[in-house]
């Protein structure tokens, strides 16, 4: 097995696989590229954390389309990982509908992408009205489409309703480190869900993607929370095993919460009265 494939889940989770369309895989941290300091220190942060899905700005970089800059398929290997093309950087449908079609011509036919249509530059919040337009042409394509999105339980149901493999509301917005700031709006997506929901933006430290694996989401995305680290390559580490131990407490059914306290000690057998 590959090195960057290596003690991708623990015990607990061998037969916990995660499909998304017609991929399986084993992992259910998803990362991406961009922000740092170099391209091997991305390699070795993506390595770290154990990740299978690796998501990459076309916009933004080079897989290929710029011969004489370096390429990031140098370091992060189509043979060893599932490269996601997103859509950053577009504010309207057209473009994320073309941005996902050279991905496609780039990747040899690769058809599974991460859509995301951003109606704000200064918040980067979805532009819903977009999003499904460019879900819809992309669906139509032939694409496998998972897609950022508010956490607006209608627009979620709407956009898997279309065909879309996977949802990916935010947790909050993209790049702030805020953490999940609407948990039961996440949880009202993930029980009306038929198909994977991964929050995808927000996450700041380990205890947030924790969370939303607790709340039964399927997967997180990531980047900046790693990315921005002091340390990338131990952040990575930290987030695998989050993201470990948030879906075995998710399996295993937290114990019900109770307005008083409920002792520990058996109430029986007491030896002194």
């Amino acid at each position: 097995m590959p090195e960057e494939n290596k003690n991708i889940t623990p015990d607990l989770c061998l037969n916990d696989s995660l499909t998304i369309g017609s991929r399986t895989f084993e992992s259910r941290l998803l990362v991406g590229t961009g922000k740092y300091k170099d391209l091997q220190q991305t390699k070795q942060a993506i390595v770290a954390s154990a990740a299978q899905i690796v998501t990459v700005a076309i916009r933004r970089t080079n897989i290929g389309q710029n011969a004489d800059e370096p390429n990031l398929l140098d370091v992060i290997s189509p043979k060893h990982y599932t490269i996601l093309p997103n859509t950053a950087g577009c504010f309207d449908a057209d473009s994320a509908v073309r941005t996902c079609q050279l991905a496609r011509e780039l990747l040899d036919g690769h058809n599974l992408v991460k859509l995301e249509v951003l109606g704000n530059k200064d918040n980067l919040y979805p532009n819903v009205t977009a999003t499904l337009q460019a879900a819809q042409t992309l669906i139509a394509d032939g694409f496998e489409v998972m897609v950022y999105t508010s956490d607006d339980p209608i627009v979620a149901k709407e956009l898997e309703d279309m065909g879309c493999v996977a949802i990916m509301p935010l947790g909050s917005l993209i790049g702030s480190g805020l953490g999940l700031l609407n948990r039961h709006t996440l949880s009202l997506i993930i029980e009306n869900a038929n198909v994977p929901v991964l929050v995808d933006a927000g996450v700041g430290t380990a205890s947030d993607a924790a969370i939303a694996m607790e709340l039964g989401c399927d997967g997180v995305l990531m980047n900046s929370a790693i990315a921005y680290a002091r340390d990338p390559v131990m952040m990575a580490t930290a987030m695998k095993h989050a993201i470990w131990a948030g879906r075995e407490a998710y399996l295993a059914g937290r114990m019900p919460m109770r307005k008083m306290a409920t002792a520990s000690s058996p109430q029986t057998g007491y030896f002194f009265q």
